[in-house]
């Protein structure tokens, strides 16, 4: 149900800023692609199935490694985690928003061990966090190696995909996502959650793509 909600706000977002504001169409696509980032993040971090619960510290509430721990490791098969220990002391690192110590830590697990793939997914989510978002080549390359480590994974796809949906590109996002997800085999760690959220970002911009054209507000001027 929650997810009909958010979908619901998002569209009337859409709406409301088209419709009402009288935002000019050639800004439509920009709008419905920071509509798709918001829901694309409220996907990763939401939980809501969980119950509620009191607010915590802030600095604690807005750490952001363990929910990216959490993230990551759903898609990687439990016969496939890492065993590094500099593994777990980068998540801490990273937990405290430390990522260039983490991102050190990760270039050491994956010198020791190449075919680390969790290791490599690890490194590359670092280095987009240390970028401040921005998907670097260092990132990009971190990202392959992970694919070429654990073939049968979809978590390299995957958290590609969400940082080309945040940085905007939201149909190659889109597109990177429907791909791993067609490529993936049955039961592949993390398969149906990237289906259920596949789907959640299919609707939201098909429904923004469906919204009727809005005619241009005439100047009051006659033809001359």
């Amino acid at each position: 149900m929650s997810w009909l909600v958010t979908i619901g706000l998002a569209v009337a977002a859409f709406a409301l800023a088209a419709f009402v504001l009288r935002v000019g169409r050639r800004a439509w696509t920009s709008l419905a692609a920071a509509l798709a980032v918001g829901l694309a993040g409220y996907a990763m971090q939401a939980s809501p199935d969980v119950p509620a619960a009191p607010a915590r510290l802030s600095a604690e509430a807005t750490a952001p490694g363990p929910s990216l721990k959490q993230a990551r490791q759903e898609f990687v098969a439990p016969n496939a985690r890492s065993r590094s220990p500099h593994l777990l002391t980068a998540d801490a690192f990273a937990a405290r928003g430390q990522y260039a110590e983490a991102v050190a830590l990760l270039g050491g697990a994956v010198e020791q061990n190449p075919r680390d793939g969790e290791s490599w997914l690890a490194l590359a989510n670092a280095l987009v966090l240390h970028a401040q978002g921005t998907l670097t080549e260092p990132a990009l390359l971190a990202y392959r190696r992970a694919a070429e480590a654990d073939p049968g994974s979809i978590g390299a796809s995957y958290f590609l995909g969400l940082t080309m949906l945040r940085q905007g590109s939201v149909l190659e996002g889109r597109d990177l996502w429907a791909d791993a997800l067609a490529a993936a085999p049955e039961g592949a760690a993390g398969r149906a959650l990237l289906a259920e959220r596949l789907g959640v970002l299919d609707v939201l911009l098909n429904r923004a793509a469906a919204m009727p054209e809005q005619p241009a507000p005439s100047t009051g001027r006659s033809p001359e």
